[in-house]
């Protein structure tokens, strides 16, 4: 009895195994699963941090494109001058933020205008506003985003994840999401009135109109003098890397203190092993 369960224990096991590690077609899953290219990321890697202009840009594109529809509730104007973020001065922030009328039971008429210290202002007064807005559909708020979201990986290749301290799943799929917008649906799609066909959105059919357009942003010239691209592709990048710090605004700092624990403890271990060797050693 006990040989026969455990023969069915491993066959069990070997199945389970073999299932992970042979493919699966879209239409044997029962969904599509498109596959999302991994995008080169400042902040990738177990040394990674984030750009400074690319964060300033990102933040301009969501200023003047997302945040008409979407929140961020959890950001306030002053994160934008915090050190390893857009890094904005003081001055710049206080002044983008005298830009806004926040609500304020408070003070007479309700309103007024926004400080450093406030958050991001939402675009609508509550939910019912907000689809009222957008067919129904309620716009997701932006300020972890890019940890709520991420890519899938075939069993064994997300294993390399814990080796390249890869977290960037969010902005791979924010990036493949803006640009994965189709006039034209593949034959056989019916994609519903007001949505729009997006190869990488699950379902395919979104509500969110495209977003994105080359020359749709005016980023002028850097700080050096070069100029960046104004195409739909770098927008995507930057503002897909801006949410990213966004969600996570000390990633910088819990990669560095990781790799101290790391280091601590590879050479701790080494020197338990000096130890353990030179007290046997006595004990012979």
């Amino acid at each position: 009895m006990i040989m026969k369960t455990t023969k069915t224990l491993f066959g069990a096991l070997a199945l389970g195994l073999a299932m992970m590690m042979s493919p699966v077609s879209a239409a044997e899953s029962g969904h599509s699963v498109p596959e999302i290219t991994k995008q080169s990321w400042t902040f990738g890697g177990v040394f990674g941090t984030f750009d400074r202009m690319q964060l300033q840009r990102g933040f301009q594109v969501f200023k003047e494109v997302c945040a008409s529809c979407h929140s961020a509730n959890l950001l306030a104007f002053r994160n934008l001058a915090e050190p390893g973020g857009p890094e904005f001065t003081e001055g710049q922030v206080k002044a983008l933020a005298a830009e806004y009328q926040i609500a304020d039971a408070g003070v007479e008429g309700g309103a007024r205008a926004g400080v450093a210290a406030d958050r991001w202002p939402a675009p609508f007064a509550n939910e019912q506003e907000a689809r009222a807005a957008n067919g129904g559909a309620m716009p997701p708020d932006f300020s972890v985003i890019a940890k709520a979201r991420t890519t899938t990986q075939p069993f064994p290749w997300w294993i390399l994840n814990y080796v390249t301290a890869y977290s960037e799943g969010g902005p791979d799929y924010m990036h493949a999401l803006l640009l994965g917008y189709e006039e034209t649906p593949p034959e056989g799609v019916e994609i519903p009135d007001g949505k729009y066909y997006n190869h990488y959105f699950p379902g395919h059919a979104i509500g969110m109109p495209p977003p994105l357009s080359d020359g749709a942003v005016d980023y002028g010239d850097a700080e050096n003098g070069s100029t960046v691209p104004e195409t739909a592709d770098q927008y995507a990048r930057d503002v897909s890397a801006f949410l990213m710090w966004v969600a996570e605004p000390h990633l910088v700092a819990r990669k560095e203190a990781g790799f101290g624990v790391m280091l601590f403890l590879f050479l701790f271990a080494g020197v338990m092993y000096l130890v353990k060797r030179r007290l046997w050693a006595n004990a012979h």
